[in-house]
């Protein structure tokens, strides 16, 4: 791994997709992830795996350091405040920095119960209209703002079954009615069954595309006619120094042919 000088953002399949290809092809690299959960996902991985996450301080005190020479940013869509801070530490060091902007599915599906809105607070506020039962399946970074705005509603939360993630569950007041710790992906008729089972009588996501299981989360709300909220990507900073890409392959390739500069 001598002359690494390459470093990826990215605990998501996409991030690790990529790296499974750069691996075929040699290519030495880093790979940032936030959380334990990441690095155990990334395990088979050949690159070097830093666990953690890092303000923009941080990711700027590595790259001087390691004297990394290329920034790919293949977080998650929602994880704004890292894409921000890598653009920030871009600016500051002139690295090259190329961005995955997984392709989005919101304009796929319309339908007088799906609700599309740009943020917690209006999630909550749309959610407190229907029923008792809130199932939510945006994950466990937030799910402390969620529970504090949904007073008097029993919220129900799909979560990755991890100790850390648990404990904060039962930390925020959940019970074990309310936890569900499972790792996707899921089916589409795993989630109709799911719903089902937990009697949700509203769900809240996240536009999370076609990695992320979109569809299959939606379409089961349909069939089965309960609301659906969703929560539309946070608009990451734009800059013409950045090369932004949508494909995966060209992210692989546009990484492999800057080989002989990292």
């Amino acid at each position: 791994m001598n002359g690494c000088k390459l470093l990826i953002f990215g605990g998501t399949r996409d991030a690790r997709q990529l790296c499974e290809r750069l691996d075929a092809r040699g290519v030495h690299y880093w790979l940032s992830v936030a959380t334990a959960a990441g690095r155990q996902q990334a395990t088979n991985l050949q690159g070097k795996i830093l666990e953690g996450r890092m303000d923009a301080q941080e990711i700027a005190d590595f790259c001087r350091h390691n004297r990394i020479r290329l920034l790919a940013d293949l977080s998650h869509p929602y994880a704004a405040v890292l894409s921000d801070n890598i653009l920030q530490v871009q600016r500051e060091l002139g690295i090259p920095l190329v961005r995955y902007n997984r392709p989005s599915d919101i304009d796929s599906i319309d339908h007088p119960l799906i609700y599309k809105v740009d943020s917690i607070d209006s999630a909550c506020e749309q959610a407190m209209k229907f029923g008792q039962r809130v199932l939510l399946t945006t994950g466990s970074k937030q799910l402390a703002d969620y529970i504090a705005r949904l007073p008097g509603k029993t919220v129900l939360a799909r979560v990755l079954p991890t100790k850390e993630v648990l404990a904060q569950c039962e930390s925020y007041g959940l019970t074990i009615d309310q936890i569900f710790a499972l790792k996707g992906p899921f089916s589409m008729e795993f989630n109709e069954a799911f719903y089902r089972y937990c009697d949700a009588d509203v769900v809240i996501t996240k536009e999370s595309g076609t990695q992320g299981g979109f569809s299959e989360k939606v379409s089961p709300c349909l069939a089965l006619g309960i609301p659906c909220i969703v929560v539309v990507r946070p608009q990451p900073q734009i800059s013409n120094d950045v090369t932004e890409l949508q494909d995966l392959c060209k992210v692989e390739q546009y990484l492999a042919s800057h080989f002989s500069v990292c």
